[in-house]
């Protein structure tokens, strides 16, 4: 029988894989220094600022060369090589963003990482792992055993905490959002986001949707909203963020060019059909 501590452990070793090629973005340029062309080996995706690049792609192949040594009969779904599926399917699927924040990671701005979760035969999620390398921290969870977090100082990694939502008032609180880039939908964002931000002391946007829910998770965000996100951007961050405490709506489905829905988590101080576009389901 396949144990929630197991999955996590290998859901570990999958994202530090992950990280660890995000980590050698500093010998190719500094923080705060964006790449260019050659080095990131730089394309576009949905539009010009939907971006791309090499390394998006090698630490995609990294979490998987993990997983399928260790897993070889379950799927997985990435960002950058779509679903696959083994010849004999255990039940079980990992979901993985190898980049969430390609944009920062392309302009030396450090809030990205790599997103790794794992949904088991009764479509539960069961473990998930941010490892944001820039940062110097990582987020875990295993489905009813809490979530945790720890950081990274000179004198190595720090013991881990134990992770319990924003404990202080949504009126001195931080919003956390994101915007698509499609301009029609980052206009609707913007309406909903405007409908919120009063109640809320001040808001963010730092541009990876995984470090943002963690962030709600460890309380450093009071709530997060945003519309139009993919199964691997929310995977992991929403099972740290229930683990937590934190209320979680997950978009009703995985694939957001299809069916773009809703990712939610804490209060955001109006009811969800209020939301417009109008969340699937209300």
């Amino acid at each position: 029988m396949t144990t929630t501590e197991e999955l996590l452990d290998i859901a570990r070793e999958a994202a530090a894989a992950g990280a660890a090629v995000l980590a050698e973005r500093p010998e190719v340029a500094p923080a705060g220094v964006a790449l260019g062309q050659e080095q990131a080996g730089l394309q576009t995706k949905s539009s010009e600022s939907d971006l791309v690049t090499d390394f998006d792609r090698r630490a995609e192949r990294a979490v998987r060369e993990v997983i399928a040594r260790r897993r070889p009969d379950d799927g997985v779904s990435g960002e950058e090589y779509g679903t696959t599926a083994a010849e004999d399917p255990s039940g079980y699927r990992w979901s993985i963003d190898p980049l969430d924040g390609t944009t920062n990671f392309v302009r030396g701005i450090v809030y990205y990482g790599t997103s790794v979760a794992v949904q088991g035969p009764s479509a539960h999620w069961l473990a998930g792992v941010v490892d944001a390398p820039a940062v110097g921290r990582r987020w875990w969870a295993t489905r009813e055993g809490g979530a945790w977090t720890t950081g990274t100082t000179a004198e190595g990694e720090s013991e881990p905490v134990k992770l319990q939502g924003p404990q202080g008032s949504r009126a001195a609180g931080i919003l956390a959002t994101g915007f698509g880039y499609d301009p029609e939908r980052r206009e609707e964002q913007t309406k909903a986001v405007t409908a919120m931000l009063p109640l809320f002391g001040n808001l963010r946007r730092l541009g990876a949707a995984a470090l943002d829910i963690c962030m709600v998770a460890d309380g450093t965000m009071d709530a997060f909203a945003e519309y139009g996100l993919w199964e691997h951007d929310w995977a992991a961050g929403a099972l740290i963020a229930e683990e937590a405490g934190v209320e979680i709506r997950r978009p009703a489905d995985p694939n957001s060019a299809e069916a773009p829905d809703w990712c939610v988590a804490g209060d955001i101080g109006i009811p969800h059909s209020q939301l417009r576009p109008l969340p699937t389901g209300l």
